[in-house]
């Protein structure tokens, strides 16, 4: 184990103490996976390469020359640098593999067997290894060398197609959604092999994550609706497509309001609310398969409404009426918001030098064993040394690697 400081609440109190991840990843995909495994007491040895490390760490908005995003993405994290382009670095990581858990790499398919880290060798090292593979395109099939990001993921996968405005070019969401979803997977997808494990005879296997997949798998009746029906979903703007009323409002004053009158009941209340009780009473509107048929007049009698109240006014009124709204928050609104304050869902932690960083609590909530920030990101290898003794190098031992450039 780490001689990381720890927080208040132990790693004993987490529901995955005693799993050793080893993470050979950078920059989104692979170490958001290992990130969860982290909050919730996975022992994650992230593997960099001596002086740069994860290009992550570089990233956005700096606090001196490290990425506040890094703080968050590798924390609970041991950080070891080594070089997996010279043997000895090579022989440390079988080392470390061959008692771990889980291994997760993100490298275009072939790279880890080009470093004689590749799954024969591992498995051969550790039968109950569980090897987490995310790449653009997964390990196998035409695509599989290509080099593939979480935007050629969302590209591939469906989701940009129908992101945007039907007049305008496809959206992107605003952050590298492909990989955070691919992420989920990759984590979901470790966790079922170790159960598998558990219950099947100790062997391991590879959970392999391809990150169009990981988006396609998100697009709810897109294939059977071009299968039965030769439909094609199109971009639809803020329209929930076939789903009416659910849609994005402009108040008087600017705000954005997003109002999802889409169930039976509610829309009748959301139409005694904005004063068309003959449309809450319409039996033609009763189901949703009525109203999407009369959507543009649904939509501009919601329009009207909102348009003539001011965004708070809305709200509260659509709250009374017990009907879904929100406004489109902002990072300031989370800051400031009721809900967010009551679930602690930003926390605060301490940075070199004694500033105060707010950051995103762990998420899901667990009520038993719940997930903390033990640590945030870790200087580059701040972690070597206490690692490699762990597996039986002395000072002099270490001294030599590091010379040698090894770590």
């Amino acid at each position: 184990m780490s001689d990381a400081p720890k927080a208040e609440q132990g790693v004993s109190d987490k529901p995955l103490q005693g799993v050793r991840v080893i993470e050979f990843g950078t920059l989104i995909a692979g170490p958001f996976c290992t990130r969860i495994l982290a909050e919730f007491g996975a022992e994650v040895i992230k593997i960099e390469t001596p002086g740069t490390g994860d290009p992550l760490r570089k990233w956005r908005k700096l606090h001196g020359d490290t990425s506040l995003w890094w703080y968050v993405q590798a924390r609970n994290k041991q950080s070891v640098t080594l070089n997996l382009k010279s043997p000895e670095g090579v022989a440390i990581a079988r080392q470390l593999v061959a008692n771990a858990d889980i291994v997760v790499e993100n490298f275009r398919p072939g790279v880890m067997e080009k470093l004689g880290l590749g799954w024969d060798v591992l498995n051969a090292d550790n039968p109950g290894l569980v090897m987490v593979r995310l790449s653009g395109f997964g390990q196998t099939g035409p695509y599989r060398d290509q080099p593939g990001f979480g935007a050629i993921g969302e590209s591939m996968g469906g989701l940009r197609y129908i992101t945007g405005d039907p007049e305008l070019p496809p959206f992107k969401t605003g952050i590298s959604i492909g990989d955070s979803i691919a992420a989920l997977w990759a984590a979901l997808g470790a966790l079922m092999a170790l159960r598998h494990r558990e219950v099947a005879g100790g062997q391991g296997q590879v959970v392999d994550v391809a990150l169009y997949e990981a988006v396609f798998a998100m697009m709810e009746s897109m294939v059977p609706e071009f299968d039965h029906y030769g439909f094609i979903r199109e971009r639809t703007g803020n329209v929930m497509p076939g789903i009416t009323p659910s849609n994005t409002h402009t108040a008087r004053d600017g705000k954005h309001i997003i109002v999802g009158g889409n169930g039976d009941a509610i829309f009748k209340r959301l139409m005694r609310a904005v004063g068309r009780p003959d449309l809450a009473d319409d039996a033609a509107l009763a189901d949703n398969a009525g109203r999407d048929a009369r959507a543009a007049e649904i939509y501009g009698v919601i329009d009207d409404w909102v348009g003539r109240h001011d965004g708070q006014v809305v709200l509260e009124t659509l709250k009374a009426a017990d009907v879904p709204v929100s406004n489109i928050y902002s990072v300031a609104d989370m800051f400031a918001d009721p809900q967010y304050l009551a679930r602690q869902m930003i926390e605060r932690v301490g940075l070199p030098g004694g500033e105060s960083l707010a950051i995103p609590s762990v998420v899901p909530k667990l009520t038993a064993t719940p997930g903390a920030t033990e640590w945030i990101g870790p200087a580059l290898g701040a972690h070597t040394d206490s690692v490699l003794k762990g597996l039986g190098l002395d000072e002099v031992a270490i001294s030599q690697l590091r010379q040698k450039g090894v770590v």
